[in-house]
Formats: C-alpha cells, structure tokens, sequence
C-alpha cells in the first residue's frame, strides 16, 4: 500500500498539478499552491519534467507520531503542515544535523519543560524551509535515478536542496538577517 493518496502516473503527462487536503485541525499549510509553483518555476524545466503531483497534505494520526515534513512517492511529492503555531514538540534533544538544518533557515531550538525539546519557526522562516530545503530535498529523490540505497538516496537528496534551494536563495536570506 502506498503511505498517501496513490495518483496514478499519466502517460506523456504535460506539467504538474498541486493538489491541496485540509491540513486538520490544530496544523497549518505554510506554502501556497502559487508559492509552490514559483518556486518550482525557478528550476531548469527539465528538473519538473517527470513531476506530476505536488499534494499539499493532511495531518494523520501516524505522521504526528513520527515527525515528516514532506515525502517523494513515485511522480508526486508530499507536503506535510505543522502546528499552527509553527512550534514543534519533540521528546528528544535534536541531532547536531537537525540544529545545523534549522539554523539555516532561521528556525530555533529551545530547552522545553522535562526534558523536551521546541522547534520554534516564524512564517517567514518555515516558508524559506519548505520551498528552498523540503520541497527540493523530495524532487532531488525524484531525480535521482542512480542511487538505490538509502543513504546514498538522501545524501544525493540533500545535496539537491542545498545545490538548487539554499545557496541560491542565500543572498537574499542575509538581506533579510541584515535588512
């Protein structure tokens, strides 16, 4: 069974459709269906040739038990919201990775109450996250035809979104810090 809403490869499909769900209740969608495709916009054409869905997806009982920002699944690409707060609450101090990945986006990690750890974004920030590492880190899975294992499959995806996503968009993230 696939882990999301199944959308069925078209043949000689022409360009991508966004699809949005009710993110639910207490989560939020912190991109646009346009944000999305602007920013998509911004590739060579030839990185969305075999992309065919962007789904802008809903909150499960599953996906909160196991912290997902967004999934790459044959010719679509998931989205997942978060709190409407855009504060997240995790029982575990975040890796050296995860504070690293953060950082660069402008979000915070803080100290919470017994041991517990809050992830702490601006709409701004969390936006920057979604379109320039999320959403790029997927399609990089996407395009990636040559590697098979795991971790050669996210370190290429990594590379994608730090390549095509943040240094890119890093001049205008220091004139925002500056500005």
């Amino acid at each position: 069974m696939p882990p999301e809403t199944w959308y069925e490869p078209r043949e000689n499909a022409q360009g991508y459709r966004v699809v949005v769900q009710d993110a639910g209740a207490g989560y939020r969608h912190v991109v646009t269906p346009g944000e999305v495709r602007d920013r998509l916009a911004m590739l060579p054409a030839e990185f969305t040739a075999d992309l065919q869905i962007v789904q802008l997806s809903r909150m499960t009982r599953k996906k909160r038990s196991m912290p997902l920002y967004g999934m790459q699944w044959g010719p679509s690409i998931y989205l997942y919201p978060i709190e409407e707060s855009l504060v997240e609450s995790y029982s575990h101090p975040p890796t050296p990775a995860q504070l690293t990945e953060a950082r660069m986006y402008g979000g915070h990690w803080e100290p919470a109450g017994s041991g517990g750890w809050r992830l702490v974004w601006t709409m701004e920030a969390v936006k920057d996250f979604y379109l320039n590492n999320i959403l790029l880190h997927e399609l990089g899975h996407l395009l990636d035809n040559r590697n098979t294992r795991t971790v050669d499959r996210e370190r290429y995806a990594e590379w994608f979104a730090v390549h095509y996503g943040y240094l890119p968009t890093q001049p205008a993230r220091r004139g925002k810090a500056t500005g």
